[in-house]
């Protein structure tokens, strides 16, 4: 990966903690914000989130997936039967 990519993916990641009102944590293994006990993922790339990336997610805690390109069919209905509880948003708007 590029410098350019990565400080974009930084600055991202810190733009949308401070839209969810939390506190930046990124890096490998780390959410990449915390509000209260609730952790937050932010996807910025061009391809969509997938069923088995959003299973790898919620077993590490994060309740909230913001994604750019937003969700693959089956992820929304893995979300929808299994895990409700999970807050899926894409271009600021809940899904």
């Amino acid at each position: 990966m590029a410098k350019k990519e990565i400080n974009r993916g930084l600055s991202a990641e810190k733009r949308k903690a401070k839209e969810h009102h939390g506190t930046h944590q990124g890096g490998p293994g780390n959410p990449d914000y915390i509000r209260g006990d609730i952790k937050g993922e932010v996807k910025t790339r061009e391809s969509k989130v997938t069923k088995p990336e959003l299973q790898k997610l919620v077993q590490k805690g994060v309740k909230e997936v913001d994604s750019k390109a937003g969700f693959t069919k089956p992820a929304v209905e893995y979300r929808d039967r299994y895990r409700p509880d999970v807050k899926l948003i894409s271009k600021k708007k809940k899904i």
